[in-house]
């Protein structure tokens, strides 16, 4: 059964991206920290990565993700071949030919079903960002959440859990993986 999955690389102190973000360091002064365990040397961290990758069928982003992760993303997007379906506004006039892309003007229920489309029997990854996070969340669209813990304060920048409302939202954990690099937590959403 596909799983709809809010997965983030989060500070201990709240923060998803660092203070001072450019288009050449879009996760601001300091952000890629927040990536290391990704790339780093221990197996676990790897298999982690695999796994979410491996079992993603469809990749849900916002528009400002999109236009951050480009330049390294590519035309075939943050995992080849994965579908990426892209929330906007509008759409971008200039879209790299044959490209993962596919972008959604008409809501989070409308590139919700598009994505669970293409995933098939596999998970739709939601990695768009907080606020494209926070509204699925407060949808009740999401079936888990995986925070990546880095060590690391970072003080300011964009918090991961910002303005969720004043309803509670109940969670189990579902697993905690330490490394060196990162404490992988995985929480189902309790309905």
């Amino acid at each position: 059964m596909t799983k709809v999955i809010f997965d983030m690389s989060m500070s201990l102190d709240g923060f998803v991206k660092a203070s001072n973000a450019t288009p050449q360091q879009p996760l601001g002064e300091g952000g890629q920290r927040l990536h290391e365990w990704a790339f780093g040397e221990d197996e676990r961290d790897r298999e982690i990565l695999a796994g979410g990758v491996e079992d993603s069928g469809a990749i849900i982003a916002g528009r400002r993700t999109y236009e951050d992760s480009l330049p390294w993303w590519g035309a075939d997007g943050p995992h080849p071949p994965t579908r990426a379906f892209v929330l906007t506004h509008e759409a971008p006039d200039a879209v790299p030919e044959g490209s993962v892309y596919t972008f959604v003007t008409d809501g989070i229920e409308s590139a919700l079903e598009q994505a669970k489309a293409a995933a098939g029997e596999k998970n739709v990854a939601v990695m768009g960002g907080p606020d494209i996070g926070r509204q699925f969340i407060e949808a009740g669209l999401v079936d888990e959440i995986g925070v990546h813990l880095v060590p690391v304060l970072f003080g300011s920048g964009t918090r991961m859990f910002e303005h969720l409302g004043s309803e509670h939202i109940q969670l189990e954990t579902t697993s905690v993986i330490e490394t060196p690099a990162a404490i992988h937590l995985g929480f189902r959403v309790v309905r």
